[in-house]
This record gives C-alpha cells, sequence and structure tokens, in this order.
C-alpha cells in the first residue's frame, strides 16, 4: 500500500468516527506517514510539519496526535526517556511489535516476531485476561554501538 492508499484509509477511519482530515491533520499524517520506522516525537512531527505547511502551530499538531490516538490510529509509546513518541498502528501487520532501545545513541529497531506466545497464553488463562495487544522493550546497546562504547558504564 503506497503512502495515497494509508491516507485515504486514514481519512476513512477519521470520517467513520465523524472527524475530518482537515489540512493540519493531513500534513501530520503525511509526515507520520514518512517516517513510518522513525518513531516520532510531538517535537519531531512539529519540525517536520512547519516544513510542509509553515502556519501550523505546536499546539495543533499535539491536538492531532491526541486525536490519532485516542481513535488508534497511531500508537503512543514511551521508551522510559519521558518522551511520548507516536508510531503508526498497521492492522495489516503482525499485532506483535516489540523495541530494541539503545541506551547510547537512542536508536529504537523494531522486531516483528511473536517473542510472548506462550506467555500471552499463561497470562490469559491464569488471569482470566483478555489480551488483545502486547509489546516488549528490549534495553541495551545497539550493533551500532556496541564496539564503541564500555557496556559498565551502563549498568
Amino acid at each position: 500500500m503506497d503512502l495515497e492508499e494509508k491516507l485515504e484509509k486514514i481519512k476513512q477511519q477519521l470520517h467513520a468516527r465523524n472527524y475530518k482530515l482537515t489540512p493540519q491533520r493531513e500534513a501530520t499524517v503525511r509526515v507520520l506517514l514518512e517516517h513510518e520506522e522513525d518513531h516520532l516525537s510531538a517535537e519531531d512531527v512539529y519540525m517536520l510539519v512547519k516544513e510542509k505547511a509553515p502556519e501550523i502551530g505546536l499546539a495543533t499538531v499535539y491536538r492531532t496526535l491526541e486525536l490519532l490516538s485516542e481513535l488508534r490510529i497511531i500508537h503512543k509509546m514511551n521508551f522510559g526517556d519521558g518522551v511520548a513518541r507516536y508510531d503508526l498502528r498497521d492492522d495489516n501487520a503482525e499485532r506483535h511489535h516489540h523495541h530494541l532501545i539503545c541506551m547510547n545513541c537512542g536508536t529504537v529497531d523494531e522486531i516483528f516476531e511473536d517473542l510472548l506466545g506462550g506467555a500471552e497464553e499463561r497470562v490469559r488463562d491464569a488471569y482470566k485476561f483478555a489480551i488483545l495487544d502486547h509489546r516488549l522493550n528490549f534495553y541495551g546497546i545497539c550493533h551500532r554501538c556496541i564496539d564503541k562504547v564500555n557496556i559498565e558504564d551502563f549498568k
């Protein structure tokens, strides 16, 4: 699915809930679509949106991100650094979505593999809990930094 098809799908999701894809929302969604792999913060999104639509304010970007999060079009995530980051939901992708978070450079890599299948079943059975999704974050040193740092400094 290309960017325009994804944008149209999001537009339909908004319309189904009685919201419009305003030009400001469209600019924000386009930035998220163009940077799907990047786990952007609200400030990152704002800076990229400003390049395309200089009239848009930070508060508008925040409101748009909150709306998209509430409507479950995007995921709002926190990797422990106090900064909310956003990730587009992909209904066609596997729901298992895990992260490798580098404590040196801050890079976030993704794992699209079910690492918790057995644990999910145990939680469901033991706690009578209907699991809809799960996420797992690993904190450590990425392959780009591993030879450049002393791991003991991070313990």
